[in-house]
């Protein structure tokens, strides 16, 4: 059996995928904010699958799970069509009363306003799939449901309200990115909560401890502090994904990154530990850009000339008022190339 979960980008959403990380052994997992980003992420699962039938797993049971994101008509209607020529199952289950009309009008669209997903899940998978029979994760679903369904007076309120803002604020691996990476920060940080939750103040231990949970993510073979752990493990990512995020600008050889900030510690750790390339660029949602270089490149030029900016050779910025955003990376890298080799005409 094949599990393809798509799930929302908050505490809840995550939860769900806690609980199936934990429960199913083949689980391929994705993640989308509402809007368009849903049914992109769904063509990307109808893909995947037609891949693994392509490649022999044909016989296998491939299950499309959808949690804490609800679907219009119309997307519901599109996946059925597509998981019944793919020949894979679908199973949703969401809390929000939006999804009502819908509900209405398929049988795998599970809604229950009254919980929260992760709860949602949480049944299911004892249900159908024979999951934490000795309770082992029933207090860390409890806390998520407290805050997600805004049950105040839920003895775990604060605890989940405290595992709410660490979600939020889990922001050092950009989604677009590398969305595995950062799904496994998150899952990591729902682990720690989960063995918080029966301490004695627990949301005031968890709150405490918040800074070490991130930084034994990071941390390697040397201890650092956690802004420069992390700046190494994403320095280490960019490097070992530096083909596809690779752009030019008249010649030269430069990294794309999308809004990952930090760019003074990034930008230069990553030209010192690749010098065969010329320039960093990270451009944000708004299409603001910081350019670094290593004396290779004169980036005050670069930002004046596609981004009416400047600044210092090595350093500098700008915006480009025309950028077109996106939740796929791609895109925004074929909209930034395209836009320099216009300027540069």
């Amino acid at each position: 059996m094949y599990i393809y979960h798509l799930s929302h980008i908050d505490l809840d959403g995550y939860g769900c995928q806690y609980l199936t990380q934990n429960c199913f052994k083949n689980i391929n997992s994705y993640n989308a904010n509402y809007g368009p980003e849903v049914k992109a992420r769904l063509e990307e699962i109808i893909t995947t699958i037609k891949r693994e039938k392509f490649l022999g797993k044909d016989k296998e049971e491939h299950i499309i799970l959808v949690t804490d994101l609800n679907l219009t008509t119309k997307e519901a209607k599109w996946l059925e069509s597509e998981a019944m020529e793919v020949g894979a199952k679908i199973q949703l289950l969401d809390h929000h009363g939006s999804g009502e009309k819908t509900a209405e009008q398929y049988a795998w669209y599970t809604l229950d306003t009254s919980k929260c997903a992760t709860l949602i899940t949480y049944h299911w998978l004892q249900k159908h799939h024979n999951f934490d029979k000795e309770n082992h994760y029933a207090q860390i679903v409890k806390a998520i449901n407290a805050i997600d369904i805004w049950v105040s007076d839920d003895e775990l309120f604060e605890f989940g309200k405290v595992g709410l803002g660490m979600i939020s604020g889990a922001r050092e691996i950009n989604r677009t990115l590398f969305p595995a990476q950062d799904r496994d920060l998150k899952l990591h940080l729902i682990n720690a909560m989960k063995n918080y939750v029966e301490k004695e103040n627990a949301h005031i231990a968890l709150d405490d401890n918040l800074h070490q949970f991130k930084k034994e993510f990071f941390k390697q073979a040397q201890d650092n502090t956690k802004d420069n752990l992390a700046a190494i493990y994403m320095t280490q990512l960019l490097s070992s994904d530096k083909q596809r995020l690779t752009i030019e600008y008249r010649g030269y050889k430069g990294l794309l990154g999308y809004n990952l900030g930090n760019t003074s510690i990034l930008g230069n750790t990553f030209l010192v530990e690749n010098p065969d390339y010329d320039f960093y660029m990270d451009i944000n949602w708004r299409g603001n850009f910081s350019l670094r270089s290593n004396n290779r490149l004169d980036v005050s030029k670069m930002a004046e000339e596609i981004g009416n900016g400047g600044g210092h050779p090595n350093a500098s910025g700008g915006k480009i008022k025309e950028y077109k955003d996106s939740f796929i990376y791609s895109d925004i890298k074929s909209f930034v190339q395209g836009y320099i080799e216009q300027k540069t005409a």
